[in-house]
């Protein structure tokens, strides 16, 4: 048991308010451990505090009460007899009189009444004694917040679980509720008082009973409340915000039937109001009443509910209609929120009164004016504005009259329909409304825009209400009225639609063509068992589409339109399995498009652009537009690699951009498809060791690197296995179409290439980069048939200036496993091997007679390998093609973590220093004959600042995650880490003109690839740098990309709320670099960050920035006349805010 020294102790730190709010909940939790653990009874602790229970000292007697309640909180779950319970609530509903001691009083009330079950509960007569008291002691609204909110709470626990027990009370309850919410502002309170009102007629559901009579009482308290106006700011913490509050106020409101009388008038007054958020509260509140209210008694307000809800649609007149392919799947009608809830209020009131609203709507007078007036407007620009948009609700208001149900539809198509199809042309023969197509006379008189609208909403709905549901779908004959009048009329409105779709006439609205076509894509969507047209006129409507396709493609908006549809409908006949559909669809559609790819007429970009999104319609298009394509990208590729033809080499890009963008993707995200990719690599494969013949221009370089990126894309997205295929295929070709040493001895073959003077021919190169690319993309795990020669054609090769190379021997160390974890694309090679090979072989020999010898002579001569050429012992342009080399390598290495990568950032610092260059030849002018002059030696430094980007950037043409690179997490954090120190003193020792600037480019390109969260973390000792790099970088053209960069890393520091702080004691230094970069005339976006950044420190604090006020104001008032107008709209905003700090 607990010892009675102790429980004293922590009864009294509770009850003494010197305490502290910690030690004081921390007594409470102690307290209630002890029970739960049964180390002290609940009546040992009652006995205990029968002092602090009953004392007339009122803090210490509110304190006590507390506590104890605070304890019973704690003892939900704990098991309680039924007498202990009925002493406990029977005290606590006593206490509810003492005003001093009240919140106690709440707490151990609220902590009882939630108890459950199966550990005891409150009885229905205690329950009902706690009310009673609650009803006869409390004044509510004249206490505190906090306490509100635990009457509250009291009063929903007893309806929602004691209904029984307190409904007894009638009319009493009713009113004490009425008295205890009436007034209430606390969003808080406000959510509970709410829902006790919707909790309430659950208690008096007897529409006579105490609720009915007081009904008016009630509503009235609560619609004081609507609509809601939440006026609590945003920094008081209040986490409710006002659509909770409006959502629960509105199921109070339809909450019980009784409050119709006064709820409906009061809506609908609402819904005149000029505040747009009072007419979409009042429609959401309509909308929910009318489920809730039931059919009888809304009907008694249909009429004023029907010319309210008309007058509201016809007046929003933001209800703009888009006329763009994108439109070609909903109504093309932008609505605004307005507009949709009125007309989802509208479907609700059809479908449960169909006869009353279906009957207001064809009766009334605004609508049949409508339809009067279409007639006499035959062109969409003679229509006026509030007409069309009379015209637009309308119909609006006819497609939900007709989707609400079946027999709504029928009779909108029986009332309407004769009439708009009379209005197009077409004649009905006889009384039973059978019809043919008389003279359609559109093109001489003009489309009647009101009529053709019109019945698009109509068709629309129709379609849309049998595919609404399978079980809808079900119950809907096929000799309705609305799918017998479809059948009828479906002939002719296809030759109405296909002459509107095609037509040239300059007086055809971008509207109607739009109408047309939407009204083709209808027709030819509709689910098999309701199809109104023949198979004959489905496919003339597709004949249509790929007529506009082929022959209107300069008319853009025509274009897109047919083409969106024929993508459309081919989803429609997937989705719905239409085998006859589908044969006519790929006759048509898809063979015609491909055909199309040797037509002449259409520019060729449009060409791709059709026959991809049609494939994208369905998995059996794609594969057959896939081989159409592969096909094609043969052929072309074959006229550029014998004959050389440029036009072919255009296309043969295209195509293969295509394949790239629409075709992988598509695979990669349908699966399955493999072999598809594994065909295309290896017909790539193949065509270019057939040809013996190669003739590809130097200007034909682009379509290269378009096949390189497919070759790329389609390997990385092959499985491990085809990948290995894939590389045994390249490398066969490699080894047998190319004159690269593949075979021992490596080296002095290697040395031999690299001194040749001749460039690499155009069929090497080809295959080379090809080959490349292939080891870029692959997984780490593939396997390579011979490492060691590709690493020595890739050392060899990058030296000639092959970036691809570059790129590949990054790739390939980074895919190596180290040691420890045996991860290997060999398992001849480790990685260690292989960074042995790399950075170890002899890649250059001197003689005395500068000719290359034996191997023995190769052993005793003087032997360069990639560092020493990355110092420049031969000439500049293989210096810089070895920095390169090197920089993509140590990328692979960083991405992985190895320490290797200090070593190759030592070289690229070294050859930034000015007395950096090493020579390791016999005398200073070296082998070549001639010195490094000054712009050469530029280019270096330059190339070697540069490595520093491609160490720290993201690169999409490798390396990335999408080629499978090793990527160890937070890697540029490191890298930055080390950096930064060595860098650092770096700047403070150079004083020369060339090494410096690029130090701070070795600087930028860091920082700027580093993540903005690790830059804050340091940015006090960074900023410093930083104004120093944009005061040194902005004095050269060259670095003005470097620049922006750079002042964008500045930027993220002074947006972000810690970076303020930490510059705040430095404003005034950035804000002479910045006034600096007001007029850089290199780059409009510098003037512009830099306008922005001094924006930012306008936020500051005032004594950190008045003083240089004028300062700021003089150069930004000469940016207003900046000719490009975003620098002028961020001068407008920064003057404004420099110049209100006063």
């Amino acid at each position: 048991m607990a010892d009675a020294s102790q429980l004293t102790r922590h009864i009294e730190t509770f009850v003494d308010p010197s305490h502290s709010v910690t030690q004081q909940v921390a007594s409470v939790s102690t307290i209630a451990s002890l029970i739960k653990n049964d180390k002290l009874t609940l009546e040992k602790l009652v006995r205990e505090m029968e002092m602090y229970l009953t004392t007339t000292d009122n803090t210490i007697r509110a304190r006590g009460i507390l506590l104890l309640g605070e304890v019973l909180a704690h003892l939900a779950s704990k098991p309680l007899d039924d007498s202990t319970i009925h002493s406990l609530i029977g005290f606590f509903a006593d206490r509810l009189a003492d005003w001093m001691a009240l919140r106690g009083a709440l707490v151990g009330c609220l902590a009882l009444l939630r108890r459950k079950s199966a550990g005891g509960m409150v009885s229905g007569t205690d329950a009902k004694a706690v009310a009673q008291s609650y009803l006869q002691n409390l004044q509510v609204q004249s206490l505190g917040q906090y306490d509100r909110k635990l009457c509250f709470e009291i009063l929903e626990c007893l309806l929602e679980r004691y209904a029984n027990a307190v409904a007894s009370l009638g009319d009493l309850l009713i009113y004490g509720i009425c008295e205890a919410i009436d007034e209430e502002r606390d969003p808080h309170c406000l959510m509970l008082t709410f829902h006790i009102v919707k909790v309430l007629p659950q208690l008096f559901p007897d529409p006579s009973g105490p609720l009915a009579s007081s009904a008016h009482d009630v509503f009235e308290i609560l619609s004081r409340y609507f609509p809601i106006h939440f006026t609590h700011p945003k920094d008081e913490g209040i986490d409710v915000k006002r659509d909770d509050l409006s959502k629960a106020l509105m199921l109070a409101f339809s909450s019980t039937p009784v409050f119709e009388p006064f709820a409906i008038p009061l809506l609908l007054e609402k819904l005149s109001s000029s505040l747009p958020s009072a007419k979409v509260d009042s429609l959401k509140y309509l909308s929910d009443c009318v489920v809730k209210y039931g059919a009888e008694r809304i009907a008694k307000h249909g009429g004023a509910i029907w010319s309210t809800l008309k007058d509201t649609l016809y007046t929003s007149d933001e209800n703009v209609f888009s006329f763009g392919p994108v439109s070609l799947q909903g109504l093309g009608c932008q609505e605004n929120e307005i507009a949709i809830e009125a007309l989802g209020l509208l479907q609700k009131l059809i479908v449960q009164n169909h006869t009353l609203f279906f009957g207001l709507i064809v009766a009334d007078e605004d609508i049949n004016k409508v339809f009067k007036t279409i007639a006499s407007y035959k062109n969409y620009n003679e229509i006026p504005t509030e007409t069309r948009r009379k015209l637009y609700a309308v119909g609006r208001i006819l497609y939900v009259s007709a989707k609400a149900s079946t027999i709504t539809c029928n009779r909108v198509f029986e009332i309407f329909l004769p009439r708009l199809i009379g209005s197009l042309g077409i004649s009905v023969r006889d009384s039973s409304e059978q019809c043919s197509l008389s003279e359609i006379d559109m093109m001489s008189k003009g489309c009647n825009h009101g009529a053709l609208y019109l019945c698009i909403e109509l068709l629309q709905a129709c379609k849309d209400l049998i595919g609404s549901s399978e079980e809808l779908a079900a119950s809907v004959s096929t000799k309705e009225t609305c799918c017998c009048l479809l059948q009828s009329f479906s002939s002719s409105l296809t030759e109405v639609f296909s002459s509107i779709s095609t037509s040239t006439n300059e007086g055809t609205h971008d509207a109607d063509i739009y109408l047309g076509v939407k009204g083709l894509q209808i027709l030819a969507t509709f689910p098999g068992g309701y199809f109104p047209v023949a198979l004959s006129v489905f496919e003339k409507i597709l004949q249509t589409f790929v007529s506009i396709i082929i022959t209107y493609w300069s008319k853009t908006l025509q274009w897109k339109l047919a083409l969106k549809a024929l993508v459309d409908i081919g989803l429609f006949i997937e989705r719905f399995h239409e085998t006859e559909k589908r044969e006519s669809y790929m006759g048509i559609v898809v063979e015609r498009a491909l055909a199309s790819l040797n037509d002449f007429g259409m520019p060729f970009s449009l060409k791709l652009e059709a026959v991809s999104d049609i494939g994208t319609s369905g998995q059996n298009y794609m594969l057959k537009i896939v081989q159409g394509l592969e096909e094609a990208i043969c052929a072309n590729l074959s006229d550029v690699y014998v004959h050389g033809k440029s036009s072919s080499a255009d296309i043969a890009a295209q195509l293969l951009q295509c394949y790239s963008d629409k075709v992988v993707p598509w695979i990669h995200g349908t699966g399955g498809f493999e072999e598809i990719l594994l065909r295309f690599t290896f017909n790539i494969w193949s065509q270019i060791e057939n040809t013996m013949a190669f003739n590809v221009q130097i200007e034909q370089k682009g379509l290269l690197d378009v096949m390189m990126k497919a070759m790329k894309l389609a390997v990385a997205s092959c499985s491990e296995e085809s990948q290995n295929k894939i590389i045994q295929k390249g490398f066969i070709v490699l080894s047998s179409c190319t004159s690269f040493p593949l075979k021992e001895p490596f080296q002095q073959k290697a040395i031999q290439l690299i001194k040749d003077d001749d460039n690499i021919s155009s069929r090497d190169e080809w295959i080379l980069s090809l080959f490349a690319s292939v080891i870029i993309s692959v997984h780490p795990l593939a396997q390579n048939p011979n490492l060691k020669a590709i690493l020595y054609l890739f050392m060899t090769t990058h030296l000639k200036g092959s970036v691809p190379s570059a790129q590949a021997l990054g790739s390939l160390v980074n895919k190596l496993g180290q040691r420890s974890n045996a991860v290997q694309i060999s398992s001849d090679y480790t990685l260690e091997e292989v960074i042995d090979i790399i950075f170890n072989s002899t890649l250059w020999s001197f003689h005395d007679n500068c000719s290359l010898g034996t191997d023995d002579e190769l052993i005793n001569g003087n032997k360069i390998g990639l560092i020493d050429l990355c110092h420049g012992a031969v000439s500049s342009t293989l210096q810089i093609q070895a920095i390169n080399g090197l920089a993509w390598i140590g990328k692979g290495l960083i991405m992985q973590g190895h320490e290797k990568v200090r070593d190759i950032t030592m070289v690229f610092l070294e050859c930034l220093q000015s007395n950096g260059r090493t020579s390791i030849l016999p005398s200073e002018e070296g082998i070549s004959g001639q010195s490094h002059d000054e712009d050469s030696y530029s280019s270096v430094m330059k190339h070697a600042a540069d490595a520093f980007q491609i160490l720290m950037g993201d690169h999409e043409a490798c390396l990335s995650r999408e080629f499978h690179a090793v990527i160890r997490p937070l890697y540029k954090q490191r890298f930055f880490s080390t950096m930064m120190p060595i860098l650092q003193s770096l700047m403070l020792k150079s004083d020369s003109s060339f090494s410096r600037p690029l130090l701070f480019r070795v600087f930028a390109h860091i920082i700027i690839n580093t993540p903005l969260m690790v830059v804050l973390s340091d940015s006090t000792k960074l900023i410093p740098m930083i104004l120093n790099g944009l005061s040194t970088l902005s004095n050269n053209i060259l670095d003005k990309d470097v620049l922006y960069g750079l002042l964008l890393v500045l930027s993220g520091i002074l947006m972000d709320k810690n970076g303020q702080e930490t510059v705040s004691d430095s404003a005034h230094i950035i804000i002479n670099c910045l006034v600096g970069l007001i007029g850089y005339p290199h780059m409009m976006l510098v003037r512009e960050t830099a306008i922005q950044c001094l924006l930012a420190l306008a936020g500051l604090p005032r004594t950190r920035i008045y003083p240089m006020r004028a300062q700021v104001l003089q150069p930004i008032s000469k940016a207003l006349d900046d000719p490009k107008r975003a620098v002028r709209e961020e001068a407008v905003r920064c003057r404004q805010a420099w110049a209100s700090i006063a």
